[in-house]
């Protein structure tokens, strides 16, 4: 297997790290879920899925997170429409550092803007990596707070 890569069905952001809490809750668009470390958020399960499914994705994420109370507010918030402002701290520690510079630069994208692969390459001084760009924004652990 490839560095960084992970196998179906695996969870993102560190399987069954007892140091991280998880939350799943209800939103206009369905159950969604979040993870957090003490450094930050680490992991986000998009709505569209029922409520069995998010706490199976989550499964071995730890505890019911307490410390994930504003980011299931603002995340409920923006799943209704309303505008957020995420100032919610990340922890990517748990992936390699070529993911945590593409999504670094992907989150220096403007709101409302849109950018390549082979940009977002540039920007990391990669610029022939545009593939491994796009396996990078697949595996986005983070969806929403990192576009």
């Amino acid at each position: 297997m490839r560095r960084g890569s992970r196998t179906k069905g695996s969870s993102a952001g560190g399987a069954g790290r007892k140091d991280l809490q998880a939350a799943v809750f209800a939103s206009a668009l369905g159950w969604a879920g979040v993870a957090v470390s003490e450094k930050g958020i680490c992991r986000v399960v998009l709505p569209g899925k029922g409520k069995a499914s998010v706490q199976k994705e989550l499964q071995g994420e730890g505890s019911p997170a307490r410390a994930a109370g504003k980011a299931v507010r603002l995340l409920q918030k923006y799943f209704s429409g309303s505008p957020v402002s995420f100032d919610l701290p990340l922890d990517m520690s748990y992936y390699t550092d070529f993911q945590r510079a593409v999504w670094t630069a992907a989150a220096r994208i403007p709101y409302g803007e849109t950018r390549s692969y082979g940009w977002i390459a540039r920007q990391i001084g990669k610029p022939q990596a545009a593939r491994a760009v796009g396996q990078a924004m697949g595996a986005n652990p983070v969806p929403i707070l990192v576009p």
